[in-house]
Parts: structure tokens; C-alpha cells; sequence
């Protein structure tokens, strides 16, 4: 079944390579559903709060801020987002450390593109199951 945008408010797609942003805009379009890119931890989290509503899609590594810093400092906020962490490194310590940090899911890039989709609707529904 389609994702909607009544299910999911915005996916935040947080990846400071410009192709996998722009692919993964490209999915999300063509998922129907609404999205934002940044290409750093550091745009992203200078939209809070706005940008803690829907679903977060956050590389795991990245220079400055990585993703495991931007789910500390979510986390710090009190930010209530779903997580889907994204890396090319794909090691028990970094699906470990993402996990503690609060992320409902990790994937190894590239991405299955029905794999992520799954994951954003299990992410949701979890969410409005606990809401």
C-alpha cells in the first residue's frame, strides 16, 4: 500500500552527498509523499522545532556534525521523531551506537528503495500507536 501524505508530515532527508539527496527526493516523490533535503546535520537542526515533526532519513557519516551527533542533539531536545539512520559503514558499532541514539532503523547504502519506504510507514505507525 502507498504511502500518503496524511500518514507521514514531512520526511527530512539529511545526507551531504548531492545525488543520494536528490534520489532520494526523487523516491519520496514518487511515493507522494513531502520532503525536505539538507546537506548537514547543522541545516537541519537549525530548523527545529519545525523539522521535528514527521521522519528523519539521516546519513550516518558526514563531515562536521554526524548523523549519530544529530540524534544526540535530537535527543537533547526532546525531539519525538522517528529515525532512519542511512551509512556505507555498516558495523555492529555503528548500527549499535545509531540504535542507542534512537533510531528505528539502520540500512546499509545503497538503500532498497520499497525496503526505506516500509521502514518510513513502520516508523509512522509506530508513532501514532504511541501518541
Amino acid at each position: 500500500m502507498p504511502l500518503t501524505q496524511q500518514e507521514c508530515i514531512k520526511i527530512h532527508i539529511v545526507d551531504d552527498e548531492d545525488s543520494i539527496r536528490r534520489a532520494l527526493g526523487r523516491l519520496m516523490r514518487s511515493a507522494g509523499l513531502d520532503f525536505e533535503t539538507y546537506a548537514t546535520g547543522e541545516e537541519f537542526l537549525s530548523r527545529l522545532p519545525i523539522a521535528d515533526r514527521g521522519c528523519l532519513v539521516v546519513d550516518i557519516r558526514m563531515p562536521g556534525l554526524t548523523g549519530h551527533d544529530v540524534m544526540a542533539r535530537l535527543s537533547e531536545h526532546g525531539g519525538n521523531i522517528p529515525i532512519i539512520a542511512l551509512s556505507a559503514q555498516d558495523d555492529v558499532a555503528t548500527r549499535e551506537r545509531a540504535r542507542e541514539l534512537g533510531a528505528v532503523a539502520f540500512f546499509r547504502k545503497p538503500v532498497d528503495d520499497q525496503a526505506l519506504l516500509d521502514a518510513i510507514r513502520w516508523a509512522m505507525d509506530r508513532r501514532t500507536r504511541e501518541a
